[in-house]
């Protein structure tokens, strides 16, 4: 029996198959090639990664809105400096205008003492109607010498709850006291409809009263009647020379204070009239007025024929 043993049984039994260990190492080869699996290759994307990447990708998707809203600041720049240039020259041309105003002489009176006549829907409409002359005396080329006597009662308390700015009105003398006690007697000419008495020219010099009431004709002639009384001067404004008025001629205290502006400023009743009188009023040049009724006369007439006719 041979004591010698076959070449194979003479290998270590532990030592690793040749073959396997090529196989593992092409396997971790593989690994690192293009085109592998990422996830192998670089591993997870870190917290920062992810935000810095969806930073970049809302910043290119936002790109439009920026570029909208870039357009849109330009455009409201360039709206604001044309808005600070139009009121540089609107002040610049009020400035003008301020320039050009020549103060009248003239006083101007609204006699506030027919309060007890009034109930307090009308009050508050004189009150209104005083705000209004108050505000084109203010704007007027040729303002008046602005008087509110008489004042107080329910006018003065409708005036303290709801417009409480009037105490800091300027250009405006306001005094409880008449007026009859602040200017001379033969200064004094009251304005009312029915005087018979026109005023054709205003005087410089004079102190024109102007009744503050709003009573829907309940007082006719209440004005005419304290003139007499108090013997001072009245008179009416030439409207019948100029005007046809489907209406009354008695005129709201604003409108009488803003012809009288008008008249001021344009020296000429008529167009003092018109630029100042309501639609509502009817108002018409006088002369177009009679035509006018002349022939709205004989549409009636010839109406009437053409009905007997048909009889």
């Amino acid at each position: 029996m041979s004591s010698e043993m076959p070449a194979e049984n003479l290998l270590p039994t532990d030592v690793p198959d040749v073959e396997e260990k090529i196989n593992s190492n092409e396997n971790q080869v593989k690994k690192g090639e293009p085109g592998s699996d990422k996830t192998e290759s670089i591993g997870v994307m870190s917290k920062r990664q992810m935000k810095k990447l969806m930073k970049q990708k809302q910043w290119e998707e936002q790109r439009d809105l920026r570029r909208q809203r870039r357009k849109e600041k330009r455009q409201k720049r360039k709206l604001e400096r044309q808005y600070q240039l139009e009121s540089n020259n609107e002040g610049s041309d009020r400035k003008r205008i301020r320039r050009d105003v020549v103060p009248s002489t003239l006083r101007l009176i609204i006699d506030c003492s027919f309060d007890n006549l009034m109930v307090l829907k009308d009050v508050k409409k004189l009150h209104k109607q005083i705000q209004r002359c108050y505000a084109e005396n203010r704007k007027a080329l040729h303002p008046v010498q602005f008087y509110l006597t008489s004042h107080g009662g329910q006018l003065k308390n409708n005036m303290n709850e709801n417009d409480k700015g009037w105490v800091n009105w300027k250009d405006i003398h306001i005094s409880s006291e008449h007026y009859n006690e602040l200017m001379k007697k033969e200064d004094l000419v009251y304005l009312t409809s029915d005087s018979p008495d026109v005023l054709n020219e205003l005087e410089e010099t004079k102190a024109y009263v102007i009744g503050g009431l709003v009573d829907h004709n309940h007082h006719k002639g209440i004005t005419y009647k304290k003139a007499l009384e108090q013997g001072i001067g009245h008179a009416q404004l030439p409207l019948g020379n100029f005007v046809k008025m489907n209406s009354r001629k008695v005129l709201a205290v604003n409108h009488v204070f803003e012809i009288i502006l008008s008249y001021l400023e344009k020296r000429n009743w008529k167009e003092a009239f018109f630029s100042v009188l309501p639609p509502r009023k009817g108002a018409s040049p006088l002369g177009e007025a009679n035509d006018s009724s002349k022939c709205e006369l004989h549409e009636k007439e010839a109406g009437e024929d053409n009905s007997s006719d048909s009889d």
